[in-house]
């Protein structure tokens, strides 16, 4: 049995319990100002102040001992939500939309999602797998070690699958612990504009079927928005999807107030993403029924957007949860730490709350909470060390990443 002590550390960890932390529990964190970490073949095996930490490692046979030299230690970044499996980036429409042009024009210009699927039509499985590789491991050199990846760019059978196929690999051939996620229904073809209930249907009687005989896919996901797919359409995909044992996401009310918030609430998705025009209504609903508000700030950001209301979501007991959106599109970025810090200066988030929604709260939103996202004994070591004294050096030291070591596992890995 492998044994290592991480001692001389200031370590802040939220605290989990028995649901994804909410209204004043959102920044509930403990911290330990001299601490240690008592690691066991990758997983936790006791956490706390040092000196009691010393007396445990004395009764085990610890293989390795590292010094933190005082700086701090959290859990590994959890991304909930991401398309980051793309063949080609897109920044000829980034200076469309500085010229501005709005992202729905670009969309019904063939531009947008619908250029992301031709980039994906045309790639190899190895080429894309090859881009998708490199973004990845960016990602974990600013500190994910859990990272939820969608498919989306593909919408056919078969190009939906070649990207599930490469999401698979990049869980077996990298450190991280990788969440897949069917998007099918991420935009409507061109082919089916005039008629997207084709699509529709396309997507439950043979799509869905495919990706589950797969077996890759854990979730399902729908862009309910005006002029993509309709709440009923929305519904009808995310219902199928569930019959069929996937757990349900869904992309609600980023532009439009739709009732996609409401939808979620309806059919108990486990998060609901975007919500930059989502009602109080739906949002109290979405606290009733337990689902996760998985925030993208950084598109609000590229987009010159208002961001989405986290400190009502968070007064109504809204679990909050923070996510990078990494596409090729409206937000082309890998970096926790520059979400963290939109959290914390531009949506009024404490540091403690934004701890919370980067490392815990996203947990939960993966089904990964008792595995990652604190930490707690007997989860993975997953860790880093910042260059400074605490989180709020997220968001102090702005513009670049304090992450300076990345553990998985107790092992090094970035």
């Amino acid at each position: 049995m492998m044994a290592t002590l991480f001692r001389n550390a200031r370590i802040t960890t939220p605290i989990g319990g028995d649901a994804p932390l909410a209204g004043s529990d959102q920044g509930r964190v403990a911290t330990y100002e001299k601490g240690a970490l008592l690691c066991e073949n990758g997983l936790i095996a006791a956490i706390g102040d040092e000196k009691d930490i010393l007396i445990k490692a004395e009764e085990m046979d610890v293989d390795m001992e590292v010094d933190c030299e005082g700086t701090c230690m959290i859990p590994g970044f959890v991304d909930p939500h991401t398309h980051i499996c793309f063949a080609k980036r897109r920044e000829n429409e980034f200076s469309m939309r500085l010229a501005g042009t709005p992202y729905l024009e670009i969309l019904k210009a063939g531009g947008g999602i619908l250029s992301s699927v031709r980039s994906v039509h045309e790639a190899t499985e190895d080429e894309l797998f090859e881009t998708t590789l490199d973004n990845v491991l960016s990602a974990l050199n600013f500190g994910t070690t859990t990272l939820e990846i969608k498919s989306g760019y593909g919408l056919t059978t078969e190009s939906e699958l070649k990207m599930l196929s490469v999401i698979g690999r990049i869980a077996r051939e990298t450190p991280l612990d990788i969440a897949p996620t069917f998007m099918g229904a991420h935009a409507v073809p061109t082919e089916y504009k005039g008629n997207p209930d084709k699509f529709v249907d396309i997507m439950v009687e043979e799509m869905l079927p495919a990706v589950k005989e797969q077996g890759i896919a854990k979730y399902c996901d729908v862009f309910c928005e005006e002029g993509v797919f309709t709440v009923d359409q929305s519904r009808r995909i995310l219902e199928k999807a569930r019959d069929l044992g996937f757990l349900l996401r869904i992309h609600a009310d980023e532009v439009h107030d739709t009732g996609g918030a409401g939808l979620a609430a309806e059919l108990g998705t486990v998060s609901a993403e975007h919500l930059l025009a989502a009602n109080e209504k739906n949002l109290r609903s979405m606290a009733v029924n337990g689902v996760i508000a998985d925030v993208l700030p950084a598109t609000a950001y590229s987009l010159k957007k208002p961001y989405a209301p986290v400190r009502k979501m968070i007064d109504l007991g809204v679990p909050v949860a923070l996510a990078t959106d990494c596409n090729p599109g409206s937000c082309f970025t890998e970096s926790i730490p520059f979400v963290f810090g939109l959290g914390v200066m531009n949506m009024d988030m404490t540091v403690e709350e934004a701890l919370v929604a980067t490392t815990l709260n996203p947990a939960w939103s993966l089904g990964l909470q008792d595995k990652v996202g604190s930490l707690e004994v007997g989860k993975q070591a997953d860790f880093l060390l910042l260059d400074g004294e605490s989180p709020a050096i997220l968001a102090y030291h702005a513009g670049v990443s304090p992450v300076v070591e990345v553990y998985k596992k107790g092992v090094q890995v970035a």
